[in-house]
Protein backbone atom coordinates (compact mmCIF):
# COMPACT_ATOMS: atom_id res chain seq x y z
CA UNK A 1 0.00 0.00 0.00
CA UNK A 2 2.59 2.76 1.06
CA UNK A 3 6.79 2.36 1.16
CA UNK A 4 8.60 5.17 2.12
CA UNK A 5 12.19 5.35 0.50
CA UNK A 6 15.29 7.27 2.45
CA UNK A 7 13.27 10.04 3.99
CA UNK A 8 14.86 13.08 4.80
CA UNK A 9 12.80 16.22 6.12
CA UNK A 10 13.43 19.29 8.06
CA UNK A 11 11.55 22.08 9.60
CA UNK A 12 13.49 25.53 7.95
CA UNK A 13 17.24 24.44 8.88
CA UNK A 14 16.10 21.82 11.62
CA UNK A 15 16.24 17.91 10.21
CA UNK A 16 13.49 16.11 11.85
CA UNK A 17 13.63 12.44 9.60
CA UNK A 18 16.79 11.47 8.61
CA UNK A 19 16.81 8.68 5.90
CA UNK A 20 13.54 6.59 7.43
CA UNK A 21 12.56 3.92 5.09
CA UNK A 22 9.45 2.26 5.92
CA UNK A 23 6.38 -0.03 4.57
CA UNK A 24 2.83 -0.59 5.19
CA UNK A 25 1.46 -3.53 3.77
CA UNK A 26 -2.24 -3.46 1.94
CA UNK A 27 -5.11 -4.77 5.22
CA UNK A 28 -2.73 -4.45 7.75
CA UNK A 29 -2.30 -1.93 10.91
CA UNK A 30 0.97 -0.62 10.93
CA UNK A 31 2.12 1.78 14.08
CA UNK A 32 4.74 3.91 14.22
CA UNK A 33 5.91 4.33 18.33
CA UNK A 34 8.45 7.02 19.32
CA UNK A 35 9.10 9.10 22.18
CA UNK A 36 7.73 13.06 22.13
CA UNK A 37 9.90 14.93 19.17
CA UNK A 38 10.65 11.91 17.72
CA UNK A 39 9.65 12.45 14.18
CA UNK A 40 6.18 10.28 14.10
CA UNK A 41 3.75 13.53 13.59
CA UNK A 42 6.40 14.83 10.55
CA UNK A 43 5.96 11.69 8.57
CA UNK A 44 2.12 11.51 8.64
CA UNK A 45 2.69 15.15 7.57
CA UNK A 46 5.04 14.36 4.64
CA UNK A 47 2.76 11.20 3.53
CA UNK A 48 -0.06 13.56 3.39
CA UNK A 49 1.80 16.38 1.71
CA UNK A 50 1.41 19.10 4.36
CA UNK A 51 5.15 18.74 4.37
CA UNK A 52 7.79 18.48 1.20
CA UNK A 53 10.86 16.40 2.05
CA UNK A 54 14.47 17.36 1.10
CA UNK A 55 14.70 13.98 -0.01
CA UNK A 56 13.64 10.48 -0.95
CA UNK A 57 9.97 8.97 -1.59
CA UNK A 58 6.46 8.60 -0.87
CA UNK A 59 4.92 6.27 -3.02
CA UNK A 60 1.26 4.80 -3.20
CA UNK A 61 0.26 1.71 -4.46
CA UNK A 62 3.34 1.79 -6.89
CA UNK A 63 2.89 5.72 -7.65
CA UNK A 64 5.03 8.77 -6.15
CA UNK A 65 3.02 11.26 -4.31
CA UNK A 66 6.02 12.86 -1.89
CA UNK A 67 5.56 16.46 -4.57
CA UNK A 68 1.46 16.58 -4.74
CA UNK A 69 -0.85 18.32 -2.67
CA UNK A 70 -2.72 17.34 -0.22
CA UNK A 71 -5.81 17.41 -2.01
CA UNK A 72 -4.41 15.32 -4.61
CA UNK A 73 -3.08 12.62 -1.90
CA UNK A 74 -6.66 12.58 -0.42
CA UNK A 75 -7.86 11.94 -4.20
CA UNK A 76 -5.65 9.25 -4.75
CA UNK A 77 -6.65 7.76 -0.99
CA UNK A 78 -4.77 8.82 1.74
CA UNK A 79 -6.83 9.81 4.66
CA UNK A 80 -5.21 12.06 7.99
CA UNK A 81 -6.82 12.40 10.83
CA UNK A 82 -5.10 14.72 12.56
CA UNK A 83 -3.57 15.00 16.52
CA UNK A 84 -6.16 16.96 18.84
CA UNK A 85 -9.68 16.21 16.27
CA UNK A 86 -9.90 19.16 15.02
CA UNK A 87 -13.39 19.65 14.47
CA UNK A 88 -15.29 22.13 13.21
CA UNK A 89 -17.10 23.54 16.49
CA UNK A 90 -19.28 25.47 15.22
CA UNK A 91 -20.58 22.97 12.50
CA UNK A 92 -22.98 20.06 13.24
CA UNK A 93 -21.81 16.17 13.31
CA UNK A 94 -23.30 15.68 9.91
CA UNK A 95 -21.72 18.65 7.87
CA UNK A 96 -18.29 18.19 9.34
CA UNK A 97 -18.54 14.69 8.08
CA UNK A 98 -20.07 15.49 4.54
CA UNK A 99 -16.58 18.27 5.07
CA UNK A 100 -14.44 14.51 4.72
CA UNK A 101 -16.17 14.22 1.13
CA UNK A 102 -15.14 17.44 -0.39
CA UNK A 103 -12.59 15.56 -2.99
CA UNK A 104 -15.36 13.15 -4.53
CA UNK A 105 -18.13 15.00 -3.72
CA UNK A 106 -21.66 13.34 -5.30
CA UNK A 107 -24.79 13.17 -3.49
CA UNK A 108 -24.11 9.15 -3.95
CA UNK A 109 -20.64 9.42 -2.54
CA UNK A 110 -22.17 11.35 0.28
CA UNK A 111 -25.11 8.90 1.09
CA UNK A 112 -22.69 6.22 1.13
CA UNK A 113 -19.80 7.63 3.29
CA UNK A 114 -22.68 8.60 5.95
CA UNK A 115 -24.23 5.28 6.03
CA UNK A 116 -21.12 4.38 6.46
CA UNK A 117 -19.66 6.24 9.30
CA UNK A 118 -23.62 6.16 11.47
CA UNK A 119 -22.47 2.24 11.20
CA UNK A 120 -19.68 2.32 12.71
CA UNK A 121 -20.58 5.09 15.02
CA UNK A 122 -24.38 5.17 15.68
CA UNK A 123 -23.93 7.76 18.46
CA UNK A 124 -23.00 9.89 15.79
CA UNK A 125 -26.60 9.26 13.91
CA UNK A 126 -27.99 10.28 16.99
CA UNK A 127 -26.18 13.86 17.01
CA UNK A 128 -25.57 14.85 13.64
CA UNK A 129 -27.77 17.59 14.17
CA UNK A 130 -25.55 18.96 17.37
CA UNK A 131 -22.51 21.26 16.93
CA UNK A 132 -19.45 19.37 16.96
CA UNK A 133 -18.19 21.83 19.57
CA UNK A 134 -20.89 20.84 22.47
CA UNK A 135 -19.47 17.15 21.80
CA UNK A 136 -17.26 15.57 24.38
CA UNK A 137 -13.80 14.51 23.59
CA UNK A 138 -14.84 10.92 22.94
CA UNK A 139 -17.57 11.88 20.94
CA UNK A 140 -15.60 14.74 18.70
CA UNK A 141 -12.52 11.87 18.15
CA UNK A 142 -15.42 9.72 16.86
CA UNK A 143 -16.52 12.04 14.22
CA UNK A 144 -13.17 13.04 13.42
CA UNK A 145 -12.31 9.40 12.60
CA UNK A 146 -15.65 9.46 10.73
CA UNK A 147 -14.79 12.17 8.93
CA UNK A 148 -11.67 10.85 7.89
CA UNK A 149 -13.62 7.79 6.38
CA UNK A 150 -16.13 10.04 4.39
CA UNK A 151 -13.31 10.17 1.15
CA UNK A 152 -13.68 6.16 1.38
CA UNK A 153 -9.81 6.53 1.82
CA UNK A 154 -7.21 3.71 0.89
CA UNK A 155 -4.85 4.10 3.57
CA UNK A 156 -6.19 5.94 6.95
CA UNK A 157 -3.48 7.64 9.28
CA UNK A 158 -4.59 8.09 12.80
CA UNK A 159 -2.54 10.61 15.12
CA UNK A 160 -2.88 9.78 18.67
CA UNK A 161 -6.71 8.86 18.37
CA UNK A 162 -6.73 8.26 22.14
CA UNK A 163 -4.98 11.41 23.05
CA UNK A 164 -7.19 13.55 26.28
CA UNK A 165 -9.74 10.25 26.26
CA UNK A 166 -11.09 8.47 29.36
CA UNK A 167 -10.05 4.70 29.44
CA UNK A 168 -13.48 3.58 28.86
CA UNK A 169 -13.80 5.76 25.55
CA UNK A 170 -9.96 4.82 24.82
CA UNK A 171 -11.42 0.94 24.61
CA UNK A 172 -14.36 2.19 22.56
CA UNK A 173 -12.23 3.89 20.11
CA UNK A 174 -9.75 1.25 19.40
CA UNK A 175 -12.39 -1.67 19.06
CA UNK A 176 -13.53 0.66 16.35
CA UNK A 177 -10.46 1.08 14.85
CA UNK A 178 -9.58 -2.97 14.75
CA UNK A 179 -13.23 -3.01 12.82
CA UNK A 180 -12.66 -0.39 10.27
CA UNK A 181 -9.83 -2.96 9.60
CA UNK A 182 -10.67 -6.00 10.05
CA UNK A 183 -14.41 -5.69 7.89
CA UNK A 184 -13.78 -2.13 6.11
CA UNK A 185 -10.17 -4.00 4.63
CA UNK A 186 -9.05 -0.77 5.55
CA UNK A 187 -5.07 0.06 5.82
CA UNK A 188 -4.22 1.69 9.10
CA UNK A 189 -1.18 3.93 9.90
CA UNK A 190 -0.89 4.60 13.64
CA UNK A 191 0.82 6.70 15.93
CA UNK A 192 -0.14 6.32 19.04
CA UNK A 193 1.06 7.31 22.68
CA UNK A 194 -0.17 3.98 24.32
CA UNK A 195 2.50 1.63 23.32
CA UNK A 196 0.96 -1.07 24.38
CA UNK A 197 -2.16 -0.73 23.33
CA UNK A 198 -0.56 0.26 19.51
CA UNK A 199 0.96 -3.11 19.50
CA UNK A 200 -1.63 -4.82 20.69
CA UNK A 201 -3.91 -3.52 17.83
CA UNK A 202 -1.25 -3.24 15.37
CA UNK A 203 -0.01 -5.92 12.92
CA UNK A 204 3.46 -4.69 12.70
CA UNK A 205 5.46 -1.86 14.76
CA UNK A 206 8.46 0.93 13.70
CA UNK A 207 10.21 2.13 16.47
CA UNK A 208 11.31 5.97 15.40
CA UNK A 209 14.10 7.85 17.83
CA UNK A 210 15.22 11.50 16.78
CA UNK A 211 14.38 10.75 13.33
CA UNK A 212 15.50 7.70 13.04
CA UNK A 213 14.14 3.82 12.82
CA UNK A 214 15.61 2.27 15.56
CA UNK A 215 14.48 -1.17 14.93
CA UNK A 216 10.66 -2.19 13.32
CA UNK A 217 9.09 -6.11 13.33
CA UNK A 218 6.17 -7.50 14.16
CA UNK A 219 3.76 -5.91 16.44
CA UNK A 220 3.78 -9.10 19.08
CA UNK A 221 7.70 -9.17 19.25
CA UNK A 222 8.29 -5.78 19.57
CA UNK A 223 5.55 -5.83 22.73
CA UNK A 224 7.64 -8.43 23.86
CA UNK A 225 10.74 -6.66 24.32
CA UNK A 226 10.50 -4.96 27.20
CA UNK A 227 13.72 -3.27 27.98
CA UNK A 228 14.07 -1.97 23.79
CA UNK A 229 10.38 -0.27 24.70
CA UNK A 230 11.48 1.11 28.44
CA UNK A 231 15.38 2.46 26.55
CA UNK A 232 13.35 4.22 23.63
CA UNK A 233 9.84 5.46 25.08
CA UNK A 234 10.27 6.56 28.25
CA UNK A 235 6.92 5.73 29.20
CA UNK A 236 5.56 7.24 26.05
CA UNK A 237 5.18 7.32 22.63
Amino acid sequence: MLEIKNLTVSYGYAPVLHEISLEVPDGKIVTLLGANGAGKTTTLKTISGILKPLSGEVILKGQKIDRLSPERIVKLGVSHVPEGRQVFPGLTVEENLKIGAFTNFSKKNVADGLEMVYDLFPRLKERRKQLAGTMSGGEQQMLAIGRGLMSQPKLLMLDEPSLGLAPIVIDTIFDKITEINRDLGMTILLIEQNANLALEVSHYAYLLSTGRIVTHGESKHIKEDEQLLNAYLSGKS
